[in-house]
């Protein structure tokens, strides 16, 4: 699981009118890449957008990230979100 912290570039805010179908396109790319879209938000305040993901791995991630951030219509901040189930997993290796 993934949460993605999108904000506009320049050229993004130009054609905010296409955010909508922007995102739609990024669903259809990443289903081709293997990964979901969760869910979409567009949001007030620091960021333009939030989006939730399950994606296979880092590197399918990363390649996603790298190829919607290359269109130029937006930059991003990452993180890799633990589900309880897996954090409980996380803390079993704490010794």
């Amino acid at each position: 699981m993934y949460i993605s912290l999108i904000q506009f570039t320049e050229q993004g805010i130009r054609n905010v009118k296409d955010t909508v179908k922007r995102g739609d396109a990024a669903i259809g790319e990443a289903e081709k890449m293997g990964m979901k879209i969760i869910e979409e938000f567009w949001t007030m305040g620091a960021y333009d957008i939030v989006v939730l993901f399950e994606a296979p791995d880092d590197e399918t991630m990363s390649a996603f990230l790298l190829k919607v951030g290359s269109m130029g219509n937006v930059k991003s901040q990452t993180l890799r979100a633990f589900r309880k189930q897996e954090m409980e997993g996380v803390l079993a290796k704490l010794k």
